[in-house]
């Protein structure tokens, strides 16, 4: 049980939290890079993308590993965004900062999601058993360029 929920039933809700935020992520910054601040879009995907960190240290106890490795990355990149945001109001170079820190958050939940992806869906795990096919490099790559255009789209403008 974790947080009166069965392991499974806790998994899901995690699952979705990550989606809204990884959603919400996505939102947000092709809005940015096309010069809008939503910031409805932004809080959703601040608060998603901090729960997903928070919630991942909560299942049953295993082994320090990448998951946990990235959660806590995730969590002080995080901070730091949000002290960008609230506490400098992003003024001067702290907007640069803000969305560094936030699409470097953004791209490590879309790292798990693939990685989640080939573990747990039958079609993508036939594709790469153990996770270090040309498939999942692949995939990650994608994001990486993905998420490196979302970079350059976003931090070129100015404040």
């Amino acid at each position: 049980m974790v947080l009166g929920l069965s392991v499974h039933a806790f998994t899901l809700l995690h699952v979705a939290i990550s989606l809204i935020a990884i959603g919400a992520g996505i939102i947000f910054f092709i809005a940015v890079s096309r010069g809008r601040w939503p910031g409805t879009v932004n809080a959703v995907f601040l608060a998603f993308t901090i729960l997903t960190s928070a919630t991942g240290f909560l299942f049953p106890p295993k082994p320090i590993g990448p998951p946990h490795i990235f959660g806590a990355v995730s969590l002080v990149l995080l901070a730091v965004a949000l002290y960008a945001l609230y506490g400098a109001r992003l003024g001067g170079g702290w907007r640069r900062v803000y969305l560094a820190t936030t699409l470097i958050a953004q791209w490590l939940n879309m790292v798990v999601l693939v990685v989640q992806s080939y573990q747990k869906i039958p079609a993508l795990h036939a594709l790469a058993p153990t996770g270090g096919e040309p498939a999942v490099l692949l995939s990650q790559t994608a994001v990486l360029i993905a998420v490196a255009a979302a970079a350059w789209m976003t931090l070129r403008r100015r404040a």
